[in-house]
């Protein structure tokens, strides 16, 4: 699929991974608040991405960056690298996207 894919359809992937890494941090009882606030505020920041560039077609290595991060967080299962990668990989798909600041 790279390279045929919409901003809003790679944006949506990795939300979808983005939540299952939410819940690998949200294991830890006490960072749940944390977790939960930082989920929202950069989940908002890239729904608000999807709608303004919403059919935009990817370039290829656009689509491959954003794949290789998903596929990166993946492979995380400590709870505590989930949620230093919480705030990590919403920076790398929106430096990807070029919306980065």
């Amino acid at each position: 699929m790279t390279g045929t894919r919409t901003v809003a359809a790679a944006i949506a992937d990795a939300l979808d991974a983005y939540e299952t890494l939410a819940g690998i941090g949200e294991s830890i009882d006490d960072e749940w608040t944390y977790v939960t606030d930082l989920c929202e505020a950069w989940r908002s920041r890239l729904e608000e991405i999807a709608a303004t560039r919403d059919s935009e077609i990817l370039e290829p290595t656009i689509d491959g960056a954003i794949d290789r991060a998903i596929d990166e967080i993946g492979r995380i299962s400590d709870p505590h690298r989930a949620i230093d990668w919480l705030s990590t990989f919403p920076q790398v798909v929106l430096v990807a996207l070029g919306d980065g600041a």
